[in-house]
């Protein structure tokens, strides 16, 4: 699947850009499963590597880890980096829902 295709796959879809090396990366990986798990079947959840992704990184004009990104039909809707709370995240993830 590219990239086009995935962030149109649901009406809402969040990326995350990240890095393995990336200690905030690494805290927000449980906060990401879970809210995986909660939106199941609603929000499809991309996770892409920064360093195995670097031209689409490059595209996306990402220069922190993490990014996250949220597209709503397709186009970027809200766009913040760093570190966050959980349920920051799932409130604006479902704001656009």
């Amino acid at each position: 699947m590219n990239y086009t295709e995935a962030i149109n796959s649901t009406p809402v879809v969040l990326v995350e850009f990240y890095a393995t090396w990336c200690p905030h990366c690494q805290r927000m990986m449980p906060v990401i499963e879970q809210i995986k798990e909660l939106l199941e079947g609603q929000v499809d959840i991309y996770q892409l590597d920064i360093d195995q992704n670097a031209e689409l990184s490059d595209l996306e004009k990402v220069n922190a880890t993490p990014t996250f990104v949220i597209y709503k039909d397709g186009k970027p809707v809200w766009r913040e980096s760093g570190e966050m709370d959980g349920q920051f995240l799932l409130d604006k993830i479902q704001s656009f829902m």
